[in-house]
């Protein structure tokens, strides 16, 4: 889940059009049987694309574009890659609860990758989208050349309690059915996003596979990991990142979970732990 206007970068304060322009052409492929949307936009020698990957109830628009993140990464260079996961934005909507899951989705992602022909990409996810990451990562580390793990710190492997209201108040007949205040944040966000709210819930009523220390201790990909100060869903950044060889830190300050996303230190930060990627000092 992310934000959709924070205060560091609205959509139409961009050069040229910035946002608009960015995010006006919408292509389609096929994964697997589902209808899969994506944006790509910029691209230049020298760097690898960027993958980006949207929290839940968000979409490619709502999460990378209205945020300014597309705009700041190709202006720097980067071809950007920007996906609609299955149920979310443009993308197909299924109903059932084995049509999603963190594995699943991630084999959407780097099914876009091999459709675009791209053998490696840096990974930038949010949230619900940081985990797709890391099971994309776990299963095509060749695909991934490095990881920001952005508003999901140790309850990636904690994992995230009260699913059950959050999927109850996207079913309810109104918002004003919703007394959860946390549910009700999330109805009121898909709501704003415009999301199908049947396939939010089969989405967050999905079988969760585990993602243990374990496992995210084997990524071998050099790992960002930046969470708000105060995101009490995402977890500390400090406890998730020392479970990863390697891995640093970001405290994103003054943030919780919503603003987190389009802060101008997050993508300061992501902008120099790439450039230093790029340059193998990671």
């Amino acid at each position: 889940m992310a934000q959709m206007v924070v205060d560091n970068c609205r959509p139409g304060s961009f050069d040229g059009g910035g946002f608009r322009e960015a995010m006006a052409d919408i292509h389609h492929f096929d994964s697997a049987g589902v209808s899969i949307a994506y944006t790509d936009t910029g691209g230049g020698e020298g760097h690898l694309p960027i993958l980006l990957i949207h929290g839940f109830a968000s979409n490619a628009e709502t999460n990378w574009g209205a945020t300014g993140w597309i705009s700041v990464l190709s202006k720097q260079g980067y071809r950007v890659i920007a996906i609609d996961n299955r149920g979310h934005g443009h993308s197909a909507k299924l109903y059932g609860l084995s049509d999603y899951g963190g594995p699943i989705m991630a084999e959407d992602a780097f099914r876009l990758l091999q459709h675009l022909g791209i053998g490696r990409a840096h990974v930038i996810g949010y949230s619900m989208g940081a985990r797709i990451a890391a099971f994309l990562a776990l299963a095509h580390p060749a695909a991934v050349a490095s990881l920001v793990f952005g508003g999901l710190g140790y309850n990636m492997v904690r994992g995230m309690a009260g699913t059950g209201p959050i999927a109850n108040a996207l079913e309810a007949p109104s918002i004003d059915d919703v007394t959860n205040p946390t549910a009700r944040t999330f109805r009121a966000f898909a709501e704003q996003t415009k999301s199908d709210l049947k396939a939010l819930a089969a989405c967050i009523r999905s079988s969760r596979a585990p993602l243990t220390k374990e496992m995210v201790g084997s990524i071998a990909a050099p790992v960002l990991v930046a969470v708000g100060e105060h995101d009490v869903i995402g977890g500390s950044a400090d406890e998730l990142a020392a479970c990863i060889p390697g891995a640093r830190a970001f405290v994103i300050t003054g943030r919780e979970h919503m603003k987190a996303v389009g802060d101008k230190a997050f993508k300061t930060e992501v902008l120099g732990f790439l450039a230093a990627v790029g340059a193998g000092r990671t």
